[in-house]
């Protein structure tokens, strides 16, 4: 994520530095402010546009970009960026009144007067994107604001393709038009189709459509207190699923999508099952809400969790926490099917009551079957928890390392930091932490 955005960044300032003295003659400071409301408006209608494009999930993205979770905090950033760009552009657009009295009016730029059509366009654009820029600044507010619910927050983050192209068409207006003949300008047109791309497929509710397989439920179990399985028969047109991938599951089409990680291995019957925690009020009512025969539709299948990318030459460690262990059980599933040899690993569970959890006994029993996997239960009213000490044990300092982590943040923020104040540099971490906002 972090790469993709410095560099470009770093690209869209490159080409904006080539052309120099694109804002005409006049006295320094006002060059200098209408350079800087250039640099500003380009970095922030191109990082909005990435924002675009990858929210239209584009398939042959998540590879290369390491999984539609980092998809999702790269479009995540990419938008919070663009925001704040925006807000510069707009404080040194309104910059003119207070350097009108710090140096004069003298050597103040002279604005492009077409007249006619295009003159009134101009203005048009410079309107549009002052309210566009009001309402991305309360798009993310809201988006930053966690307490805001997701629902009515779904619903007003469905405006947001009307707002890029309000902001596109104050770029085509308003940009230099010396741009369009400049590596400025080619870049900002390729991330403007890119945008423009993405915002046409949200528009058209397509979003997806290419990976929706309908079906219905065939079973409904609530196997805890808290946590209800799901298990769907879906119409030809699955994909099928590698052990640890998710899908956008849809019950209700008012809702609308959540991620649910696929429990269990693919047996190649069209059959899926989700094992779902209630984290809120949505799947805090779902036991009541659903329905064997129900209508369903899922899509997907996403994601990289996947054990086949393990590193063989590194000793492996998976940690989950709570439901965080459903793309374990897949794993542990897949692997006691196959007749290959099988990775060796420590699988920690960190559950809330070790005695009273309902996956123990079908975890022990699966690492039975698999003599490679060592299983460490770690229950917090036992007084069992896990920290990086723990988690390490036995692992040289200058041994390689994985961890592979399914589970709340907290937990993961925990252990990263134990093992960075370690120093442990040959250990990789990964982890798969989806969020829709």
């Amino acid at each position: 994520m972090k790469p993709l955005l410095a560099g470009l960044i770093a690209l869209m300032t490159l080409t904006w530095a080539w052309p120099a003295g694109s804002a005409g003659g006049g006295s320094p400071a006002w060059v200098a402010r209408q350079e800087a409301l250039y640099l500003s408006g380009l970095l922030s209608i191109g990082l909005m546009s990435l924002s675009m494009f990858l929210a239209a999930r584009p398939v042959w993205v998540e590879r290369p970009l390491g999984g539609l979770d980092r998809m999702y905090r790269t479009h995540k950033w990419a938008g919070i960026l663009a925001v704040s760009f925006a807000a510069l552009h707009w404080l040194i657009e309104m910059s003119d009144d207070i350097l009108k009295v710090l140096v004069g009016r003298e050597g103040r730029i002279a604005k492009i007067k077409d007249g006619g059509l295009l003159e009134s366009l101009r203005h048009l654009a410079e309107d549009m994107g002052e309210w566009a820029i009001y309402a991305v600044l309360a798009m993310l507010a809201l988006t930053l604001w966690r307490r805001f619910p997701y629902r009515p927050w779904r619903v007003l983050h469905q405006a947001m393709p009307l707002i890029y192209l309000m902001l596109v068409f104050h770029a085509l207006l308003l940009a230099p038009v010396a741009y369009w003949t400049q590596p400025a300008g080619w870049l900002l047109a390729l991330l403007l189709v890119g945008g423009v791309y993405g915002s046409v497929v949200s528009l058209a509710g397509r979003i997806g459509r290419a990976r929706q397989v309908p079906g219905s439920i065939i079973a409904v179990e609530q196997i805890a207190a808290d946590v209800l399985a799901v298990t769907c028969q879906l119409d030809p047109g699955w994909r099928g699923h590698r052990p640890g991938q998710f899908a956008f599951v849809t019950f209700d089409p008012g809702e609308g999508a959540h991620p649910y990680t696929l429990a269990g291995a693919d047996q190649g019957d069209l059959r899926v099952r989700c094992e779902i925690k209630a984290l809120g009020d949505y799947t805090g009512q779902l036991a009541d809400r659903l329905r064997i025969g129900q209508g369903v539709t899922l899509e997907g299948p996403y994601g990289r969790f996947d054990y086949a990318r393990h590193n063989p030459k590194a000793r492996q460690f998976w940690v989950a926490g709570g439901i965080g262990i459903t793309p374990f059980l897949a794993w542990l599933e897949a692997l006691r099917a196959t007749s290959g040899p099988t990775p060796r690993a420590d699988l920690h569970y960190c559950t809330r009551d070790r005695d009273n959890d309902p996956y123990v006994s079908r975890l022990e029993s699966l690492c039975l079957s698999l003599p490679g996997i060592r299983l460490r239960v770690h229950g917090s009213r036992q007084g069992e928890t896990l920290n990086s000490t723990t988690l390490l044990a036995g692992l040289a300092p200058a041994s390689m390392g994985e961890v592979w982590f399914c589970g709340p943040q907290g937990l993961a923020t925990s252990l990263q930091q134990g093992v960075s104040v370690a120093g442990r540099k040959r250990l990789v971490f990964h982890q798969e932490a989806f969020a829709l906002r």
